[in-house]
This record gives C-alpha cells, structure tokens and sequence, in this order.
C-alpha cells in the first residue's frame, strides 16, 4: 500500500550517518560500488523524494564529508568523535543532530548508507504510512526468510529446545509472516525520538519493501552482491516493484 498524498506545510529533515570507522568492511560508506560511492546511492535517492526538505550528513570523517557535498548533500557539522565509536547507539548520531540543527521539523528520515537498492518511492512511503496514520514513527521491513516458529535452541547437551513456546502449525502454508526491521528507512517525530531515544517503539508501523531492495551491506560479501547487481543495470530506478 502507498501513502503519496501530500504532506502540507510539514517540514521534513533526512540525515545520513556515515562515520569513517567501520570494521566489517573498512571505509564501507565511500567504497565504490557500480561506478560511485556507496554513499551516493542513497543521496541521489534521498534527493528524489517528494517529501525530504532538507539532507544533511552526520559524520566525523573529512573524506566522507567532501564526498557527501560532492554528491549534494549538505554537512552543516562534523560529528563529534565520541560518537562515532563502535559503541556508539544508533540513535545517538539522530539525537545530536536534533540538537545541533536550529530548525523546526515535523518529521526526521534516519537513511543509512548500508541500503543502496532502496528507492525515493520507499522512503516517501514509509513517510506517507506514518503521517497516513498518525504514528509516532515508521521503520522500513522486509519478510523474513526464516520462520521462528521452525527455530530452535540448542542446550548444552545439544537437545534442541523449540525458541518459541507455542508449537508451529502442522503445515508451513499456515505459518504467520513475520517480519525485519532491513536498514533502509527510519521515520519518526523529532520530540517522540528524543523521548524514547529509538525509532521502534509503542505505535511504530512497519512499511514493507521487497528483498530486492532490502539488501544491507554489512560485509565485503555483500558488498560484491550489490556490486555484481547493480553493474548488470538493476539500479534502483530500474529495479521490478
């Protein structure tokens, strides 16, 4: 389902995190992928959105910074180092930004890097569900691939032990779906996050997107998928709804 209508007079900020630390795969938010910088793909997409007012960068990293305004999005900021820490809450880059930007908005985008095959479309989807129905907040989900009902645990003695307490239904066509948060787009009120300092919470909805662009990259393995995809021309703009 969409929720295109328009959303008038509510100002809208997106912020992109990007720190310049990251393990899995070092420097991940500027390695090229597909010809530019994995940080691109979610600019150019941030850029398309019907609702997005202002884009802005939160980062401690100077290159990631310059790469960032090279691709149009603004960096008001440098991002104070000790919150671009390992430990650092994901909200907590959210949070500073808030406080830091002098303006007024009714809704802020959290858009992390990590999801390059996302679209404008999901992003002023996942806007529209949550002024649609006067939520608090809206996060970006994918269908799981794995069923928890069809999980189990393992005690020390290698028993398997169900990880839910219900027993599954006997036929997996009557297994409810369940779903995951995919990284892609966060959506909430900037006083409901300062509050609960989270996007998902009590009243968060979840706006659903397909596995083609649900891909996190999280590791040079994912890294190579997405690459490999988007070379063969599955861009996002050009991937099957």
């Amino acid at each position: 389902m969409r929720y295109l209508q328009m959303i008038d007079r509510k100002q809208i900020l997106a912020i992109v995190p990007a720190r310049g630390g990251s393990k899995g795969v070092p420097r991940k938010n500027i390695r090229m992928l597909a010809g530019k910088p994995l940080l691109a793909w979610t600019i150019d997409q941030a850029k398309r959105s019907k609702y997005i007012d202002r884009l802005v960068l939160s980062s401690e990293d100077e290159a990631i910074i310059r790469i960032a305004r090279e691709w149009g999005c603004e960096a008001p900021f440098v991002r104070p180092p000790e919150l671009a820490r390992d430990t650092t809450p994901g909200i907590a880059p959210v949070i500073h930004c808030l406080e830091t930007l002098t303006e007024s908005y009714a809704y802020v985008v959290l858009l992390q890097p990590t999801s390059p095959m996302r679209l404008a479309e999901d992003i002023d989807g996942c806007i529209g569900l949550c002024h649609a129905k006067n939520a608090p907040a809206s996060v970006s989900c994918v269908e799981a691939g794995e069923n928890p009902y069809w999980m189990f645990r393992l005690d020390a003695e290698c028993n398997m032990k169900p990880l839910l307490a219900s027993p599954p239904p006997l036929r997996r066509q009557e297994l409810p779906k369940v779903y995951l948060p995919n990284g892609a787009v966060y959506v909430g009120r900037p006083d409901w996050i300062r509050e609960h300092r989270t996007f998902i919470g009590e009243g968060t909805l979840g706006y659903v997107m397909p596995r083609s662009r649900s891909v996190d990259i999280d590791t040079e393995l994912d890294l190579t998928i997405c690459d490999l995809l988007l070379q063969k021309g599955e861009a996002p703009e050009t991937l099957d709804q």
